[in-house]
């Protein structure tokens, strides 16, 4: 049997040895390592039981309370040391807009970290190829209205011509 496994054992050997398997018996009888730690543990329990705690004074609550109280209220030495008391003892809801504006900050200054300097190329995106006949299209209607305005211009002109001056056409 292995060692490790009777050791876990070794306490209900020591309580309640009818309710140990004879294989851990038969093992720790033959294993000098195993018989030691059974004899220390024996020992400890026995020491144990001989053994009387102290009584509690009944003022032991009330000193401990004063205690904690001086402590909380006591003036920390240095800057360091406020703020480590601070947060051991403080009720922290002062820190919570501070903690917001960090993780604010830091989810903005992350993002534009990635938007900027994700590793990706940033290629302008390509205008849309036109095709010639939609390009000449396009120059038609431009011309088109450049002609119009100059139609325009010109029956502005000659319907002035008829009223005595002299019309230059463009």
């Amino acid at each position: 049997m292995i060692c490790r496994k009777v050791k876990a054992n070794l306490p209900d050997l020591l309580l309640a040895p009818e309710l140990v398997a004879a294989d851990v018996r038969a093992h720790v009888d033959s294993c000098a390592d195993c018989a030691k730690e059974l004899r220390e543990l024996e020992a400890t329990m026995m020491a144990l039981d001989v053994w009387d705690a102290p009584e509690v004074s009944p003022y032991f609550d009330g000193k401990m309370a004063v205690r904690l109280r001086e402590e909380r209220e006591a003036a920390p030495a240095g800057w360091l040391e406020r703020l480590r008391a601070r947060v051991m003892f403080g009720n922290h809801m002062n820190l919570r807009p501070v903690a917001a504006t960090a993780l604010a900050l830091a989810l903005l200054l992350g993002g534009g970290m990635y938007m900027g300097f994700s590793g990706q190329p940033q290629h302008p995106v390509p205008a849309a190829a036109v095709a010639p006949v939609i390009q000449d299209l396009q120059s038609l209607d431009e011309n088109q209205q450049v002609f119009s305005v100059l139609n325009t211009m010109d029956q502005q002109d000659t319907g002035n011509s008829g009223n005595g001056s002299s019309g230059n056409s463009l």
